[in-house]
């Protein structure tokens, strides 16, 4: 199974509305070890590098942020300041000039998404948040 297809999905529910998307690059990522389960290969994909993917994961398994708070959240090799936690399974974050992410965690997986700066990031928490709980609700 592609798991590419719910990068589509993701974008698709931060449409405001007048129909634009608030979210340009998504990716999810296994909560146990940081393994990528969508692709680079998608035009969306949101590409983590080196060990980004393993720090995330870290973060969320031990539900410790302090290392998002005192190093910031690094992906694609961007420094995002970390902003806040909530409920101890979604991260935001944001950078000037670049934009804000949005992390959340399921039971078996993080899904990030990217909103492109200008953009809206409460479209894109709403985006993050269907995918995440929706990977939830089957157990995931």
């Amino acid at each position: 199974m592609s798991w590419d297809s719910y990068i589509d999905n993701l974008i698709a529910q931060t449409k405001d509305a007048s129909g634009n998307a608030n979210c340009d690059r998504a990716c999810i990522i296994g909560i146990d070890g940081g393994a990528a389960w969508t692709t680079a290969g998608h035009a969306n994909a949101l590409k983590l590098q080196g060990q980004e993917g393993v720090n995330v994961a870290k973060c969320f398994n031990s539900k410790d942020y302090s290392v998002f708070m005192a190093s910031g959240i690094h992906l694609e090799g961007i420094k995002y300041q970390f902003l806040r936690a909530e409920d101890d399974k979604i991260v935001f974050g944001k950078k000037k000039g670049e934009g804000a992410i949005t992390l959340q965690s399921s039971k078996t997986a993080i899904v990030i998404g990217h909103c492109p700066e200008g953009s809206q990031q409460g479209n894109l928490n709403k985006g993050v948040a269907c995918i995440a709980e929706y990977l939830e609700s089957l157990g995931m």
